[in-house]
C-alpha cells in the first residue's frame, strides 16, 4: 500500500467548494468612532446656539457699557455638561460665528467691531472658564449622587472667579478708562448674579446627568 507524505494536503470531497484565503470579520470600532465623534459634533453645536439664544436675555446695568446676560449661564453649562474639551469648543465656536458676523452677541451683535467694545475681555474669558469648569465637574463622579450639584456649583464658580471676572474686569476697566479699584467694585455688581446663575447650572447639569448618566462617566 503506497504511503501517504505526512504534509500532503487533505483531500476535498467531491462537489464541495475550495476553500477560499480567510477573511477578518469587520470590526465594529471604526463605526463607534465615527458615532462618537457625530455626538460630540453635535452637542457642540447645540450647547454653541443654547449660548447664543441666552446672550439675547439682557439686563442693562446703570453707568456701564457691560450688561448683565444669560451668557454665562450657558457658558458654564456647556463646560459642566460637556466636559473640559467639548465645553470649550462649543464657546469656541459660538465666538468664530460671532466674530464672523452673525448676531448672536449680546444685544443681538456681531463682527469684529465687538473687539473694541468694554465687554470684549469676557468674550476672551469663556473658553478657558468652560475648560476650567469642565475638568473640575468631572470630581462629581467621585462624591455621592446628593452632593453632585455641590460639586457642580463649584467647578462653575471656578470658572467664573478664576477666568470670567479677572480676565472681563482687567478689559473694561482699561476700555473704560477705570482705575483698578473702581474697575473691580463695577465688576463686583455682576458676581451676585452669577452666583445665581450657577446655582441654576448646578441643578440643570446634575438633573441632566441624573437622566443620561454617561454624560458625566464619559468626560471629553
Amino acid at each position: 500500500m503506497p504511503s501517504v507524505p505526512e504534509n500532503a494536503p487533505a483531500a476535498v470531497p467531491a462537489g464541495a467548494p475550495a476553500a477560499g484565503p480567510a477573511v477578518a470579520a469587520p470590526t465594529a470600532a471604526p463605526l463607534a468612532l465615527r458615532s462618537s465623534v457625530a455626538t460630540d459634533v453635535a452637542l457642540v453645536a447645540t450647547f454653541a446656539a443654547l449660548i447664543a439664544a441666552c446672550a439675547q436675555l439682557t439686563i442693562p446695568v446703570a453707568g456701564l457699557a457691560v450688561p448683565i446676560t444669560g451668557q454665562t449661564f450657558a457658558v458654564m453649562l456647556a463646560g459642566v455638561v460637556l466636559g473640559a474639551r467639548r465645553g470649550a469648543l462649543a464657546v469656541l465656536l459660538y465666538l468664530a460665528v460671532g466674530l464672523a458676523g452673525l448676531p448672536v452677541f449680546a444685544e443681538a451683535t456681531g463682527g469684529l467691531a465687538v473687539v473694541g467694545k468694554a465687554s470684549f475681555g469676557y468674550l476672551v474669558a469663556f473658553p478657558f472658564a468652560a475648560a476650567l469648569a469642565g475638568l473640575l465637574a468631572g470630581y462629581a463622579r467621585r462624591v455621592r449622587a446628593t452632593l453632585v450639584p455641590v460639586v457642580l456649583f463649584g467647578a462653575a464658580m471656578a470658572g467664573s472667579l478664576v477666568f470670567t471676572h479677572p480676565i472681563g474686569i482687567t478689559v473694561m476697566g482699561w476700555r473704560g478708562g477705570l482705575e483698578p479699584a473702581e474697575a473691580i467694585r463695577f465688576g463686583a455688581l455682576f458676581l451676585p448674579g452669577d452666583v445665581i446663575k450657577n446655582a441654576l447650572v448646578a441643578v440643570v447639569a446634575a438633573a441632566i446627568f441624573r437622566a443620561f448618566p454617561d454624560m458625566l462617566r464619559q468626560r471629553r
